[in-house]
């Protein structure tokens, strides 16, 4: 078959082309709401009536006793706060007290071996610069030497009454709590007068 005789077979046939697909308009809003039901359709749309007065003061009630409640709320809650780091405070306060007040003993210790006498004056040297260190740290850690408490008053010539004349153990504080009374005999007069440092 030639070339022109195929030509000719094809000729009474219509072409075969793809199906063309035309797009869709985008809805109409105006058609739409007058012919599809909304969300609204059947719901009263009238404006709802005024409340009454009664229900107006049940409702600032209500509002009262809500921020009165959130008020109080707030309040406790900032006390336990308070409270809380009072006590954690309070807590770090003792164990540091409980501390120092272990270390006075070995003052006591120092002053002793010092009060001995007599010795190596290196070793003695040595105690000394010891215990000056170690009060350094009581010291600096807010310890205070206490007043002292009288153990014992009794007669002392040459001294004015109320007057220290010997320290039998020394007292200390840390901050507003007493580690350790002091332990001294006072000088006794006829009359009661203030305990005095000799």
């Amino acid at each position: 078959m030639s070339r022109r005789d195929r030509k000719d077979e094809g000729a009474g046939e219509p072409p075969v082309s793809a199906p063309v697909e035309t797009p869709e308009a985008p809805p109409d809003p105006a058609a739409s709401s007058t012919s599809e039901p909304t969300a609204l359709e059947g719901v009263d749309a009238r404006p709802l009536p005024p409340a009454t007065r009664e229900e107006l003061e049940a409702l600032r009630r209500e509002r009262d006793e809500l921020k009165e409640q959130l008020l109080r709320r707030r309040a406790e809650f900032d006390n336990y706060r308070k409270r809380v780091e009072r006590e954690r405070q309070q807590a770090g306060t003792e164990a540091v007290a409980a501390v120092l007040k272990a270390l006075v003993p070995v003052l006591d210790n120092l002053d002793r071996a010092l009060g001995a006498g007599g010795g190596d004056v290196p070793v003695r040297e040595g105690v000394e610069l010891t215990r000056r260190e170690l009060l350094g740290v009581l010291e600096g850690q807010g310890v205070t030497v206490e007043s002292h408490q009288a153990l014992a008053h009794e007669p002392a010539p040459g001294f004015p009454e109320g007057t220290v004349v010997e320290v039998y153990r020394k007292g200390y504080s840390y901050r507003d709590r007493l580690l350790r009374p002091a332990l001294v005999k006072v000088a006794k007069g006829t009359g009661a007068g203030p305990v005095k440092v000799h």
